[in-house]
C-alpha cells in the first residue's frame, strides 16, 4: 500500500502525518465548512449512540490518548495537531484529559480549547461544534491571535510506500517545533531523500518518480458539499463503531464492513476499498480509529530519546504490530503493492500476511463509553451472605464456592485495592504498553477435574450484568467447541460468539466470546473480563506471540483470570511469593483426594520392544486394572512407539480391545468415543490426550516417565485422567521409568500438596 505523506505546519507546532485518502485530510484541515459538518455529524452520532450531550472524548478514547504517539500510527484526535510520538512531559496532561480549561487530545491530536460560554466571538472566527480547531501553544495560553492561527499543509506530490512513510514520520523532530510552510517543504524533501538513500544502502530501494517534490497544498483537492460531508461522517462513524475493539488488516476490515454493510446505508452494495478508505481516514481524523503500519519501527525507549534530540539517527528496529514479534522474525521480499522490498512477519503468517506496507486498523475501545464497567458497592462485595446467594444457583461444591467467591471479590473490588507495582508501571511506560501497567491478573489454580468451567460462570455473569464483555480463550479448538453448548445453556439470554479457524461467526460481536488463542490477534482492548483457560497447554505455553495477543485484548483495567491445574513455574513462584493474586482449589468436585502416583522401575520402552517379553511388573499392574473393570490409559513419549506397543499388548491381552492413537491419527476422535463407551478397553496414546478427555473409571500408566518430553506439568495432567468420576474416585496411577528424576518428584509433590491443603481446609469427605 502507498500513502500520501504531508506536514501540518503552524507557528508553534508541526508534525508529519500520512493518509490513505489525502483528499479527506486536505478537506478536514483546509475546509472549515467540511470540518464543521463532519464534527456536527459526529456529535449527533455520539448522542444517538451513548446519549452524550457533548464531545466525543469519552473515557473509552482516553486510553488511546494516554499512550502518546508511536511514529507512523495515526489517531487524529478531534482537531488535533499534537501528533506522533508524545514526550514524557506531555503524557501526564493527556492522562488528566482536561487541564486548565483545555481539552488535550493525545496520539496525533491537536491541542484545542474546550467550549466555554464566554467565547462566542472565538467560535464565530474559528470554532467548530464547540471546539477550537487551530489552537497552539501551552495548554493554558488563550491568546486570541494563537486561537485564530491557521495551519498550513505541505505534502509530497507522489504516494510513498507505507513503510517508508512511517519511517519518515518517525524521523520528524519529536519536539514538533514551529516551521513555516517553506521550511516544512525543505525538511520533508530532505527526509524523503534520506529515506531513499537508506533504502538504496539496504538493497530494497523504492522507485520514485524523478519529478516528485514537496508541494504547498493551498486548498482541498475537491470541495465536498455539506450533504456529502455528513454522509461521509455517518459512514465513518458506522465503520468505527463496528471496528471497535478490533485489530484488523485492511483486507479483514473490508471483509467485516462488507459482511455487515457498515460503510454504506442498509441495502447498499458492499463498499470498495476506495470508499472504505475515505470513511476509515475520516474516522481516524475524528479520533475514532487508529491507522498504522502492520510492521512498523519499534519506538525508542524514553531513556534513549536524547540521542535523537542531539541529531543521531535512530536505528530502525521493526516490530509486528499485530503479534509483537521483533526484527528476528521479519523477512523481506519484493512487494508489488509498494514497489519496495518490504518486510513481512513470518511468526503470524498463518493469520494473514502482516507487511510493512500493510495497514493495521485499531478500533478505539467503546466510543464515548467508560473504559471500566461499574462495580458494585464495597458493602455488597464484602457481604458473605450476599455472595453466597449469588453463587447458590450455580450449585458449586464448598471448594468451588470458596474459589469463585475469592475471584468475584477480586474482579469487583476494582484496581484501587490492587495497584500495580512501580516497576511494572515503569516497564510498561518504556515498552509503550500502558495497558499492562494496570493489568489485573488472578490465578485460579485448580486440580484436574475440579470443575474450572463451573467456577467461571459466576465471573462471566458478574461481567455481563455490569454491562461488560467477557472473553474465554483456550489454546485448543476442541475445548472451544466443547464449551460452546455449555456456555449457551448457562447464559441463554446472552449473545455468544464462538471463534476458531473457519468459524461462521468471525465478524460477530457478543456478550460472551469463546475463542482459540490464535483468534485474539484480531482484537485489541475489547473485553472487560479475559479468561485464559489451560494457559499451560500447547500451543499457548511458551509462545510469546500468543502471550502478547492475550495481553492486548483486555481494556485498560480489565481483569485477566488464568485457569490452570499446572501453572508455569514462574507463575507458581509469583503466587507463592504473594506477587500474584490467586486461589487454590485443591480437591475435585466429588471431594475425594487425588490419586498419588506409584513409581515402578522398568526398562525404557524402546528396549522393551526389542525384547521377547514385556516386564512382569508392567503386565501384573495392567492385569489388576483390567480385572477390576477399569479403562486403561497407557501414555508413551514417541508416536513411533504407539503401534509396536499395541501389537505387543494385543498378544498379552487377547480378550480385550486394544487400540492406539496420536496426533497423526485421523481416527483419533472416533477412538476416543469408543474408549469412552468402553468398546475399547486399553488405549495407547501420547500427550495429545493428556488433557480434555474424561473417562469414567480409568487408570493411568505412564511409560518412560523420566523422559525429556514429560515435564512435571505433563505428568500431573496425565495422572489427572484417573479418579475423575464419582463412582470411582480412587483411580490408580503408575510412573514407569528406568530412573527417578526431578519432574516425577515435582509432580508427586504437587499432588500430595493439594491433598494436604484439601484435608486441612476440610474439603475431603
Amino acid at each position: 500500500m502507498k500513502v500520501t505523506l504531508y506536514v501540518i505546519a503552524g507557528k508553534r507546532e508541526s508534525k508529519v502525518l500520512w493518509s490513505i485518502a489525502p483528499e479527506i485530510d486536505y478537506a478536514y484541515w483546509l475546509d472549515e465548512v467540511f470540518r464543521a459538518e463532519v464534527e456536527q455529524e459526529l456529535e449527533q452520532f455520539m448522542h444517538r449512540k451513548h446519549g452524550l450531550t457533548g464531545g466525543c472524548d469519552g473515557a473509552g478514547q482516553r486510553e488511546d490518548r494516554k499512550r502518546g504517539g508511536v511514529a507512523g500510527n495515526q489517531v487524529l484526535g478531534r482537531h488535533g495537531l499534537k501528533r506522533g510520538s508524545d514526550e514524557a512531559g506531555q503524557r501526564e496532561d493527556r492522562k488528566q484529559g482536561r487541564v486548565a480549561g483545555n481539552q488535550v487530545d493525545g496520539r496525533h491530536g491537536l491541542k484545542h480549547d474546550s467550549d466555554e460560554v464566554g467565547q462566542r466571538e472565538d467560535r464565530k472566527r474559528g470554532r467548530v461544534a464547540g471546539n477550537q480547531v487551530e489552537a497552539y501553544g501551552d495548554v493554558g495560553d488563550r491568546d486570541s491571535e494563537r486561537l485564530n492561527e491557521q495551519v498550513a499543509v505541505a505534502a509530497w506530490s507522489e504516494p510513498l510506500p507505507l513503510g517508508m512513510a512511517s519511517d519518515i514520520a518517525g524521523r520528524w523532530p519529536s519536539s514538533g517545533g514551529p516551521v513555516s510552510v517553506e521550511e516544512a517543504r525543505e525538511r520533508l524533501t530532505r527526509l524523503v531523500s534520506e529515506a531513499v538513500e537508506a533504502d538504496a544502502g539496504r538493497g530494497f530501494m523504492a522507485k520514485l518518480k524523478p519529478q516528485a517534490h514537496a508541494m504547498h497544498v493551498r486548498e482541498p483537492s475537491a470541495r465536498i458539499a455539506a450533504d456529502g460531508a455528513r454522509a461521509l461522517a455517518a459512514e465513518a462513524c458506522r465503520a468505527a463503531a463496528l471496528l471497535q475493539g478490533r485489530a484488523l488488516l485492511s483486507s479483514e476490515a473490508l471483509a467485516l464492513l462488507a459482511a455487515v454493510g457498515a460503510a454504506a446505508p442498509a441495502g447498499a452494495a458492499p463498499p470498495a476499498w476506495s470508499a472504505a478508505a475515505r470513511a476509515l481516514q475520516l474516522a481516524a481524523l475524528l479520533g475514532q480509529l487508529r491507522l498504522g503500519g502492520a510492521i512498523a519501527p519499534q519506538p525508542q525507549p524514553p531513556l534513549l530519546r536524547w540521542r535523537q534530540a542531539l541529531g543521531a539517527k535512530p536505528r530502525q528496529q521493526l516490530r509486528c504490530q499485530r503479534c509483537g514479534s521483533a526484527a528476528a522474525r521479519m523477512r523481506r521480499t519484493p512487494c508489488a503493492a509498494c514497489g519496495r522490498a518490504c518486510a513481512y512477519c513470518e511468526a503470524c503468517l498463518t493469520m494473514g500476511r502482516s507487511r510493512e506496507c500493510g495497514l493495521l486498523i485499531h478500533g478505539t475501545p467503546n466510543m464515548g463509553a467508560p473504559t471500566r464497567i461499574s462495580a458494585p458497592t464495597p458493602s455488597r462485595l464484602t457481604a458473605a451472605d450476599n455472595l453466597a446467594a449469588r453463587l447458590e444457583p450455580w450449585k458449586l461444591s464448598p471448594a468451588q464456592e470458596a474459589a469463585a467467591s475469592a475471584a468475584l471479590t477480586y474482579i469487583e473490588e476494582g484496581p484501587a485495592a490492587n495497584p500495580p507495582s512501580w516497576w511494572r508501571r515503569l516497564v510498561s511506560r518504556q515498552r509503550n504498553t500502558p495497558s499492562a501497567a494496570t493489568q489485573r491478573r488472578f490465578l485460579l489454580w485448580a486440580v484436574t477435574g475440579a470443575g474450572k468451567t463451573e467456577m467461571m460462570f459466576p465471573l462471566v455473569e458478574s461481567c455481563i450484568k455490569r454491562g461488560g464483555r467477557a472473553l474465554i480463550a483456550t489454546p485448543r479448538r476442541d475445548v472451544v467447541l466443547e464449551l460452546d453448548p455449555r456456555i449457551r445453556r448457562a447464559f441463554p439470554q446472552a449473545t455468544v460468539v464462538t471463534l476458531y479457524g473457519g468459524s461462521e461467526q468471525r465478524w460477530e460481536y457478543g456478550d460472551i466470546t469463546l475463542a482459540t488463542t490464535h483468534q485474539l490477534f484480531r482484537f485489541r482492548h475489547a473485553f472487560d473480563l479475559v479468561v485464559i483457560d489451560e494457559l499451560d497447554a500447547f500451543p499457548y505455553h511458551n509462545d510469546p506471540m500468543l502471550h502478547y495477543a492475550a495481553d492486548q485484548v483486555g481494556k485498560q483495567e480489565a481483569e485477566t483470570i488464568y485457569l490452570s491445574a499446572t501453572p508455569p513455574t514462574a507463575m507458581r513462584k509469583e503466587a507463592q511469593r504473594g506477587k500474584l493474586a490467586h486461589v487454590r482449589v485443591p480437591v475435585r468436585f466429588h471431594r475425594h483426594p487425588l490419586p498419588v502416583p506409584n513409581q515402578v522401575t522398568i526398562p525404557p520402552v524402546r528396549q522393551m520392544l526389542h525384547k521377547r517379553n514385556l516386564p512382569r511388573t508392567l503386565i501384573s499392574a495392567l492385569q489388576r486394572s483390567i480385572s477390576r473393570g477399569a479403562q486403561l490409559f497407557v501414555f508413551v513419549q514417541q508416536i513411533r512407539d504407539v503401534e509396536p506397543l499395541v501389537r505387543r499388548l494385543r498378544i498379552v491381552f487377547p480378550a480385550i480391545v486394544i487400540e492406539g492413537t496420536s496426533s497423526k491419527d485421523d481416527e483419533r476422535s472416533d477412538k476416543v468415543l469408543r474408549f469412552r463407551d468402553r468398546s475399547i478397553r486399553l488405549l495407547v496414546t501420547t500427550t495429545i490426550l493428556e488433557r480434555g478427555v474424561t473417562i469414567a473409571k480409568s487408570d493411568v500408566f505412564i511409560l518412560d516417565a523420566d523422559g525429556k518430553l514429560f515435564d512435571d506439568a505433563s505428568l500431573v495432567q496425565m495422572a489427572g485422567r484417573a479418579g475423575r468420576s464419582m463412582d470411582d474416585p480412587a483411580g490408580v496411577v503408575y510412573f514407569f521409568a528406568s530412573a527417578r528424576n526431578r519432574a516425577q518428584q515435582s509432580a508427586i509433590r504437587q499432588i500430595r500438596g493439594m491433598n494436604r491443603i484439601a484435608r486441612k481446609c476440610g474439603y475431603l469427605l
